[in-house]
Protein backbone atom coordinates (compact mmCIF):
# COMPACT_ATOMS: atom_id res chain seq x y z
CA UNK A 1 0.00 0.00 0.00
CA UNK A 2 1.49 3.47 -0.94
CA UNK A 3 0.13 6.40 1.11
CA UNK A 4 0.37 10.32 0.57
CA UNK A 5 2.90 11.74 3.17
CA UNK A 6 0.98 13.03 6.59
CA UNK A 7 -0.52 11.81 9.62
CA UNK A 8 -2.63 9.02 10.59
CA UNK A 9 -5.18 10.09 13.62
CA UNK A 10 -7.46 7.74 15.11
CA UNK A 11 -11.26 8.19 16.95
CA UNK A 12 -13.30 5.08 18.79
CA UNK A 13 -14.50 4.35 15.49
CA UNK A 14 -12.71 5.57 12.48
CA UNK A 15 -8.69 5.50 11.48
CA UNK A 16 -8.14 9.06 9.11
CA UNK A 17 -5.01 8.65 7.36
CA UNK A 18 -4.31 10.47 3.58
CA UNK A 19 -5.03 8.94 1.00
CA UNK A 20 -3.88 5.50 -0.10
CA UNK A 21 -3.57 3.67 -3.74
CA UNK A 22 -5.72 1.17 -2.26
CA UNK A 23 -8.42 3.83 -1.44
CA UNK A 24 -9.64 4.34 -5.65
CA UNK A 25 -12.43 1.51 -5.21
CA UNK A 26 -14.19 3.04 -2.22
CA UNK A 27 -13.67 6.77 -3.58
CA UNK A 28 -14.94 5.59 -7.20
CA UNK A 29 -17.66 3.51 -5.83
CA UNK A 30 -18.64 7.14 -3.66
CA UNK A 31 -18.36 9.42 -6.67
CA UNK A 32 -20.56 6.29 -9.06
CA UNK A 33 -23.42 7.27 -6.53
CA UNK A 34 -25.84 9.26 -7.34
CA UNK A 35 -26.96 10.08 -3.74
CA UNK A 36 -23.08 10.04 -2.68
CA UNK A 37 -21.77 12.62 -4.81
CA UNK A 38 -24.65 14.79 -5.29
CA UNK A 39 -23.04 17.63 -2.90
CA UNK A 40 -19.72 16.81 -3.45
CA UNK A 41 -19.13 17.29 -7.43
CA UNK A 42 -21.48 15.22 -9.04
CA UNK A 43 -21.65 11.51 -10.90
CA UNK A 44 -17.83 10.90 -12.04
CA UNK A 45 -16.25 7.79 -13.80
CA UNK A 46 -13.67 5.92 -12.39
CA UNK A 47 -11.15 7.75 -14.31
CA UNK A 48 -12.62 10.79 -13.36
CA UNK A 49 -12.50 9.95 -9.40
CA UNK A 50 -9.31 8.45 -9.71
CA UNK A 51 -7.94 12.46 -10.73
CA UNK A 52 -9.47 13.52 -7.63
CA UNK A 53 -8.29 11.13 -5.45
CA UNK A 54 -4.89 11.64 -6.61
CA UNK A 55 -5.64 16.24 -6.29
CA UNK A 56 -6.17 15.03 -2.55
CA UNK A 57 -3.00 12.98 -2.39
CA UNK A 58 -1.28 15.89 -3.90
CA UNK A 59 -2.58 18.29 -1.65
CA UNK A 60 -0.72 16.28 1.29
CA UNK A 61 2.51 16.72 -0.79
CA UNK A 62 2.40 20.21 -1.70
CA UNK A 63 0.06 21.51 1.65
CA UNK A 64 1.28 19.49 4.35
CA UNK A 65 -2.69 18.94 4.75
CA UNK A 66 -5.93 17.45 2.78
CA UNK A 67 -8.97 14.82 3.13
CA UNK A 68 -8.10 11.87 5.15
CA UNK A 69 -9.44 8.45 3.77
CA UNK A 70 -11.98 7.11 6.79
CA UNK A 71 -11.60 3.93 7.33
CA UNK A 72 -14.19 2.08 9.88
CA UNK A 73 -11.89 0.07 12.24
CA UNK A 74 -14.71 -2.40 12.96
CA UNK A 75 -14.30 -3.73 9.00
CA UNK A 76 -11.41 -1.73 7.70
CA UNK A 77 -13.29 -0.65 5.06
CA UNK A 78 -13.19 2.68 3.19
CA UNK A 79 -16.16 4.82 3.99
CA UNK A 80 -15.36 8.38 2.74
CA UNK A 81 -13.14 11.51 3.11
CA UNK A 82 -13.14 14.02 5.26
CA UNK A 83 -10.76 16.60 6.70
CA UNK A 84 -8.83 20.16 5.44
CA UNK A 85 -9.03 21.37 1.99
CA UNK A 86 -8.04 24.70 0.18
CA UNK A 87 -7.65 24.84 -3.30
CA UNK A 88 -6.83 27.92 -5.09
CA UNK A 89 -9.23 30.79 -4.19
CA UNK A 90 -11.33 28.43 -2.00
CA UNK A 91 -13.44 30.92 0.01
CA UNK A 92 -11.26 30.05 3.28
CA UNK A 93 -9.92 27.10 4.99
CA UNK A 94 -12.42 24.45 4.96
CA UNK A 95 -12.86 20.87 6.88
CA UNK A 96 -15.48 19.35 3.90
CA UNK A 97 -17.03 15.39 4.14
CA UNK A 98 -17.95 12.88 1.72
CA UNK A 99 -19.22 9.48 2.98
CA UNK A 100 -20.74 6.29 1.34
CA UNK A 101 -24.44 6.18 1.59
CA UNK A 102 -24.00 2.99 4.08
CA UNK A 103 -22.21 4.78 6.44
CA UNK A 104 -24.83 7.70 6.81
CA UNK A 105 -26.77 8.22 10.07
CA UNK A 106 -24.43 7.11 12.13
CA UNK A 107 -22.37 9.94 13.36
CA UNK A 108 -19.18 9.16 11.41
CA UNK A 109 -19.08 12.66 9.81
CA UNK A 110 -19.00 14.48 13.19
CA UNK A 111 -16.67 11.92 14.89
CA UNK A 112 -14.19 12.22 12.01
CA UNK A 113 -14.88 16.03 11.60
CA UNK A 114 -14.06 16.87 14.49
CA UNK A 115 -10.86 14.89 15.24
CA UNK A 116 -9.89 16.88 11.65
CA UNK A 117 -10.61 19.79 12.99
CA UNK A 118 -9.06 19.79 16.29
CA UNK A 119 -6.05 18.53 13.85
CA UNK A 120 -6.79 21.94 11.28
CA UNK A 121 -7.19 24.19 14.60
CA UNK A 122 -3.88 22.76 16.83
CA UNK A 123 -1.62 21.81 14.48
CA UNK A 124 -1.97 23.75 11.25
CA UNK A 125 -2.83 26.40 13.34
CA UNK A 126 -5.45 27.66 11.08
CA UNK A 127 -7.86 30.57 13.37
CA UNK A 128 -11.43 30.02 11.04
CA UNK A 129 -12.46 26.62 9.45
CA UNK A 130 -15.65 27.10 7.20
CA UNK A 131 -17.42 24.09 5.24
CA UNK A 132 -19.27 24.76 1.99
CA UNK A 133 -22.66 23.55 1.66
CA UNK A 134 -25.44 23.64 -0.49
CA UNK A 135 -28.58 25.13 0.24
CA UNK A 136 -30.26 21.70 -0.20
CA UNK A 137 -28.03 19.63 2.13
CA UNK A 138 -29.88 19.42 5.53
CA UNK A 139 -27.78 16.14 6.53
CA UNK A 140 -24.67 18.42 5.77
CA UNK A 141 -25.90 21.37 7.47
CA UNK A 142 -26.82 19.44 10.70
CA UNK A 143 -23.11 18.15 10.49
CA UNK A 144 -22.21 21.63 10.66
CA UNK A 145 -24.71 22.59 13.02
CA UNK A 146 -23.72 19.45 15.76
CA UNK A 147 -19.71 20.58 15.06
CA UNK A 148 -21.02 24.37 16.37
CA UNK A 149 -20.81 25.92 13.14
CA UNK A 150 -23.47 28.45 11.77
CA UNK A 151 -24.54 29.70 8.71
CA UNK A 152 -22.64 32.98 7.40
CA UNK A 153 -24.63 33.10 3.88
CA UNK A 154 -24.04 32.57 0.63
CA UNK A 155 -20.32 32.04 -0.84
CA UNK A 156 -18.79 31.88 -4.03
CA UNK A 157 -16.69 28.77 -5.08
CA UNK A 158 -13.89 29.57 -7.90
CA UNK A 159 -14.02 27.74 -11.74
CA UNK A 160 -15.35 25.14 -12.57
CA UNK A 161 -17.48 25.22 -9.64
CA UNK A 162 -18.81 29.06 -9.90
CA UNK A 163 -22.18 28.20 -10.59
CA UNK A 164 -22.96 25.79 -7.91
CA UNK A 165 -24.82 27.41 -4.72
CA UNK A 166 -23.35 27.19 -1.79
CA UNK A 167 -23.73 28.35 2.00
CA UNK A 168 -20.72 29.05 4.22
CA UNK A 169 -21.05 27.74 7.84
CA UNK A 170 -18.28 28.49 9.89
CA UNK A 171 -16.31 28.69 13.36
CA UNK A 172 -13.09 30.48 14.61
CA UNK A 173 -10.75 28.44 16.87
CA UNK A 174 -11.85 30.85 19.95
CA UNK A 175 -15.55 29.41 19.45
CA UNK A 176 -14.47 25.85 18.67
CA UNK A 177 -12.05 25.96 21.85
CA UNK A 178 -15.22 27.27 23.97
CA UNK A 179 -17.40 24.30 22.96
CA UNK A 180 -14.33 21.52 23.53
Amino acid sequence: MRVAPGPTLETERLILRPPADVDLDGWATLMADSEGARFIGGLQPRSVAWRGMASMAGSWALNGFGMFSVIEKATGEWIGRIGPWRPEDWPGDEVGWGLLPSAWGQGYAVEAAEATMDWAFGVLGWTDIIHCIDPENTPSQKVAQRLGSTNRGPGNLPPPHEASKIEIWGQTAAQWRARR
